[in-house]
């Protein structure tokens, strides 16, 4: 049988630098068809340019057996391609019907909308899926699950030969996922294929036939889900040896702890929703413990719960043996918690204002003086702080959108040390920035913590967390699963952990 989806030495590049080299995807007729990689590894801009949103540098696409030169996704649409993104392209506003029928909508007299025959189509497509709800109603007034159902049920309308599915469990709980993949199957029994992008392994598992991974912009290789496992599956992504890893054996895992007395922060059992789950740590004066997982194991939701920026469901936390529940960051500033966030350009820099000014920006209610900026003390503090960690800048007053993305993440790394933190949460603090930059920060946060205080790491670099970490708590599925502690931390016992083969006690 001839594959519905052939793509084949995909390569783009963005000014110059490759973004896929040689990528290549087959979809079988019927076929749920998962496909992971890192971030960076190419997944979205594969995915783009089969839904015509890129265009290729080089590479050949066949779909139903016809060559494709897709140009917008509304040709891919036309063609049978539905894609249906994590963030949700429906109108929470409009009714359940309108969603489903947009841009196609039956008429009467040749121009009114019959919304009879609307509402009809729209319960007879979710009828299918066993869904029996009021289609006239908003849709924003209904769950998350709903609402990526409906999104389906618009790729239904559309006589869809392949749906695209990007992370579709991301916001549900267990029993919305139960439903979403019940449609996934019937989606599979009509002869519809799926092709499944998401990093929790475990549902690949459930769900799909097979999977194609992905490393670096290149394709690494496509597996029968019935033929692997998820250490092959995590070996692959990350370029390890499984055969290496599994050799090796889990007797380090947990093991050799460290001297540390004096515990500065307990989580226990926190839950923030279902990314977060009873998840507990410990954290000591002059430690670093590293937050180790794969996309979508819960490490920066915990560090946003640790932050207040998501409130606790359940669970409590201590602080320097006090309760510490904060409401919002403020009131973890103020208890002396900084936390660098993974995304510097949308959540970090404000990229039209000054070196200076990005600097200070926790700062400020501290640097007043009669109501106004104390701006002589503001000056001095800010020459300190470039003078420390080196920035790379023409003067303070620079705009911080033309430096360095190093440099950029040194001025983040200053605004928090500015507010002389006893524990700084740092999430992917050297991504993005080149080698020289990155042994600059490592240095910048061991220095800090030789001082006293503490820092909780996270990072997707094995190695980064191996040789900064005095000890890595293992994340899965918004849990802490198990403890790796020198000198116990190697990669592959990383590797191991994250495969999830044992579950050593915390």
């Amino acid at each position: 049988m001839a594959p519905l989806l052939a793509m084949s030495g995909i390569k783009k590049h963005f000014g110059g630098v490759p973004a896929l080299r040689r990528a290549s995807l087959e979809i079988e007729p019927g076929e749920v068809h998962a496909l992971i990689g890192q971030n960076g590894a190419g997944k979205s801009t594969l995915i783009k340019i089969l839904t015509g949103l890129y265009r290729r540098d080089e590479g050949d696409i066949e779909f139903t057996g016809a060559p494709s030169h897709l140009t917008s996704p509304r040709e891919a649409q036309e063609t049978g391609i539905a894609t249906i993104y994590q963030e949700l392209n429906l109108v929470p506003l409009r009714s359940v019907s309108e969603n489903v029928v947009m841009g196609q909508e039956p008429r009467s007299l040749g121009f009114l909308i019959n919304w009879p025959e609307a509402h009809r189509r729209t319960r007879e497509i979710l009828s299918r899926f066993g869904i029996d709800i009021d289609v006239t109603a908003p849709l924003g007034s209904y769950s998350t699950a709903i609402q990526q159902l409906v999104a389906i049920a618009r790729a239904v309308s559309m006589d869809a030969k392949l749906v695209i599915m990007d992370e579709p469990t991301s916001s549900l709980d267990s029993s919305e996922v139960e439903i979403l993949f019940s449609v996934v199957r019937e989606l599979k029994s009509s002869g519809v294929s799926v092709l499944y992008v998401s990093h929790f392994l475990d549902e690949l598992f459930q769900i799909c036939d097979r999977v194609t991974i992905m490393r670096d912009g290149q394709t690494v290789g496509c597996e029968t889900i019935a033929d692997t496992s998820k250490l092959d599956l995590i070996a692959a992504m990350l370029g390890r040896d499984a055969e290496e890893i599994a050799a090796e054996g889990l007797t380090e895992l947990s093991g050799g702890k460290q001297d540390f007395e004096e515990i500065v922060l307990q989580v226990d059992k926190v839950s923030t929703g279902p990314r977060l789950t009873d998840f507990s740590m410990t954290l000591h004066r002059g430690e670093i413990v590293g937050l180790g997982g794969l996309l979508g194991a819960g490490r920066t939701e915990a560090a946003r719960s640790i932050f207040g920026l998501d409130p606790l469901t359940s669970g409590d936390m201590h602080l320097k043996g006090a309760p510490y529940e904060p409401t919002e960051p403020a009131e973890a500033i103020k208890a002396r918690i900084g936390f660098l966030t993974e995304d510097r350009k949308a959540e970090g820099i404000i990229p039209h204002m000054s070196v200076r000014e990005n600097l200070t920006l926790a700062l400020l209610p501290h640097l007043r003086k009669s109501g106004q900026i104390d701006l002589e003390r503001e000056k001095a503090l800010v020459e300190d702080f470039i003078k420390q960690l080196g920035i790379k800048t023409a003067h303070m007053d620079q705009p911080i959108r033309e430096l360095s993305g190093g440099n950029q993440q040194k001025v983040l790394l200053a605004r928090w040390l500015a507010t002389k933190p006893d524990i700084l949460i740092l999430d992917e603090p050297t991504r993005g920035v080149d080698v020289g930059a990155k042994r600059e920060i490592q240095t910048i946060i061991r220095n800090f913590v030789d001082e006293g205080h503490a820092v909780i790491l996270i990072s997707s670099e094995f190695e980064e967390l191996v040789e900064g970490a005095n000890r890595i708590v293992v994340m899965h599925e918004g849990k802490a699963v198990s403890e790796l502690t020198n000198p116990g931390i190697t990669e592959n016992a990383l590797v191991r952990a994250l495969a999830h083969h044992e579950e050593p006690a915390l």
